[in-house]
């Protein structure tokens, strides 16, 4: 796989955000030219930060108001995971404590201030009902977290997150949409050890998914699917043994091959605007290449 890295920091550097060319500096600057800075990380995040301890701005690109939202806690946990946790991580779990509804769930978002710039699921969604699927995905990272940060692993909201997750994913009936269902595959992945119905739950969420990890999504952009790196992203855990080593290896090969003209990757759902678009180019720029030295196929 020929992937050009020096490329790949040409296109961060004249197109991403702030934050994600402060990400890549720092997961990637040991492999080009050694470095990082994990304060500068960390004061690029702090422009999304609202003072009641959530994140908004923009930093889900596709959800541009400026209150504090549950899609972005998602994302401010991905950072705080790859710098090694940080005291505003405890803030963020505070925060989502006061917005998480009487079921342990989060809403899929909470009311827009401005509806400008924002994708339509996030601007019409439901506020008064708990979504498996952004409580899973901020779930998910929040764990990441967890595993270097006390703070956040004792945390009472993580522990009511978990609880939400489980029994959604247990009452789960039919097929559930593809995100929910990849979402719903990570958070039992990441409750293997600390949980003892996850197992279980896996193995139902699995018997859902198709053999070569290939899913439609509904609803979405003519060209978008999730692949099985979408269920199983992290070598060595549970969903790897779902698909064969060859299945693995050939979607490894259609992440590297996703590098375009301009050293930057794209992604297949839809554009809402340009910002967004090109915004989420950088984000999907630094979540592909961590994929792949993950994978030991991106090596320094």
């Amino acid at each position: 796989m020929s992937i050009d890295l020096n490329k790949a920091a040409e296109f961060m550097a004249t197109h991403a955000r702030l934050l994600d060319r402060r990400r890549f500096d720092l997961l990637f600057s040991e492999d080009r030219n050694g470095g990082g800075d994990v304060e500068a990380v960390i004061a690029a995040l702090e422009g999304y930060r609202n003072a009641d301890g959530g994140y908004g701005w923009g930093l889900e690109p596709d959800l541009r108001s400026s209150e504090s939202q549950t899609g972005a806690a998602a994302h401010a946990f991905e950072v705080f995971a790859e710098v090694g946790g940080h005291p505003r991580a405890v803030e963020l779990c505070d925060w989502l404590e006061s917005v998480s509804l009487a079921d342990g769930g989060l809403p899929f978002a909470l009311p827009v201030t401005s509806e400008a710039g924002n994708a339509p699921w996030w601007a019409t969604a439901d506020t008064t009902v708990s979504s498996l699927q952004i409580t899973a995905f901020t779930l998910v990272a929040a764990r990441q977290v967890a595993e270097v940060d006390p703070g956040v692993a004792e945390h009472p909201w993580l522990e009511r997150a978990t609880g939400y997750c489980v029994g959604a994913v247990g009452a789960l009936d039919g097929n559930p949409h593809a995100y929910i269902l990849a979402f719903a595959m990570r958070a039992m992945d990441a409750l293997q050890d600390v949980h003892p119905q996850a197992p279980e739950l896996m193995e139902g969420l699995a018997a859902q998914i198709p053999d070569d990890g290939r899913l439609r999504v509904e609803g979405g952009t003519e060209d978008e699917y999730l692949h099985p790196l979408d269920f199983a992203a992290v070598p060595g855990r549970p969903p790897r043994g779902l698909f064969g080593p060859e299945i693995i290896a050939r979607d490894l090969e259609r992440l590297a091959a996703g590098q375009q003209e301009d050293g930057g990757w794209t992604v297949e759902y839809a554009k809402i605007s340009p910002a967004g678009a090109l915004e989420w180019r950088g984000y999907e720029t630094v979540r592909v290449l961590s994929a792949l030295r993950n994978a030991e196929v991106l090596t320094a």
